[in-house]
């Protein structure tokens, strides 16, 4: 089968290499969206990871594709919709960094609440001065958790470990996993309300679409630690930067931007080939964000340790291999 692995990384070669031995492959370091100049009419498989944008125009110049295996848990950078009208099925990593990823959580917030990357500035520079550097225990602090599926659960365990009490919201209340960890469920409201330290766990959709805005922030204890590790069009940027600055929020630690594509390749916004029209009013939020002495922005790597992107490769090329042998697996959004 004539397979396109794009956005490969040196040390994902000889693996995709040896996995496709029997197949036409062709690896490539770029993302796919609709400046790709590559002739993209015979391929039968694509695997891409999150920069990529798989629209219909896109799409459009692959009429033999059969899969999309993404290498990733998400995939609201495919257009689902022409997929589904024209027969493609779409495969994910359901399951690689949920310890991950909860680890990367906390490492945002002892981060934002023990004032490290200030203290680490002042150090390099021969300022010891611990003025204005005074943080707070984690131990006897509410973590409000919005959505408990692995990640939210790993969260949950750790900052139980942390001696936090632990409120969260989901849609689907786990009551067994809830006496297991320790944590009791509440309404959204009652979440917001409670939170010294807000997490946010929920997949990008229609209805977890700028779930956090301004009457969100309203509703938040004043001084609270927003982390959001999840996707960035879960909160309302501009009423996060209202909420920043008014000093509703005391911290925020972000590992994803509602922009963050159009952040990572500005210039290109300005292309003449380019087809990307980023909301501005947003892109400018997550500038004011990004310059914000209270708020730590990672660029989109959570989930990026040795065992998590191995997990991720593997999975993929079991993903392949399954569909290439009749027993497509981990599909999402069927056809």
């Amino acid at each position: 089968m004539r397979i396109l692995i794009a956005e490969v990384q040196d040390w994902e070669r000889d693996l995709f290499e040896a996995a496709f031995r029997d197949h036409d492959l062709t690896l490539v370091e770029a993302a796919l969206d609709e400046r790709v100049e590559a002739d993209l009419g015979e391929v039968e498989i694509v695997s891409t990871f999150v920069s990529s944008s798989l629209t219909g125009e896109v799409l459009a110049r692959m009429p033999r594709l059969r899969l999309i295996a993404t290498r990733s848990t998400g995939f609201d950078h495919i257009d689902l919709e022409t997929c589904r009208q024209r027969g493609i099925l779409v495969s994910n990593v359901p399951y690689y960094g949920d310890v991950t990823v909860a680890e990367h959580v906390f490492a945002l917030l002892l981060a934002l609440v023990r004032h490290i990357p200030e203290a680490l500035e002042r150090t390099r520079r021969g300022d010891f001065s611990q003025e204005g550097l005074r943080g707070f225990d984690l131990h006897g602090k509410v973590l409000g958790v919005i959505g408990t599926g692995r990640i939210g659960r790993r969260v949950i365990g750790i900052a139980r470990g942390f001696g936090m009490e632990v409120v969260a919201y989901d849609v689907a209340p786990d009551e067994a996993e809830a006496a297991r960890l320790g944590f009791r469920y509440a309404t959204l409201g009652e979440v917001l309300r409670a939170a010294d330290v807000l997490t946010l766990h929920v997949p990008a959709s229609a209805a977890t679409l700028k779930l956090i805005g301004d009457a969100e922030f309203a509703a938040m204890k004043e001084g609270a630690v927003l982390i959001n590790t999840s996707r960035g069009s879960v909160i309302d940027a501009e009423a996060l930067v209202r909420a920043i600055a008014s000093g509703r929020l005391a911290a925020v630690g972000l590992d994803v931007l509602p922009e963050e594509s159009a952040l990572r390749e500005e210039a290109a916004i300005f292309a003449t080939r380019q087809q990307i029209r980023p909301d501005l009013r947003t892109l400018i939020a997550d500038h004011i964000l990004l310059d914000h002495p209270r708020v730590i922005v990672t660029p989109h790597i959570a989930y990026n340790t040795r065992e998590a992107v191995r997990r991720i490769a593997e999975t993929t090329i079991a993903n392949i291999l399954g569909f290439a042998g009749g027993a497509p697996q981990n599909l999402v959004g069927r056809a």
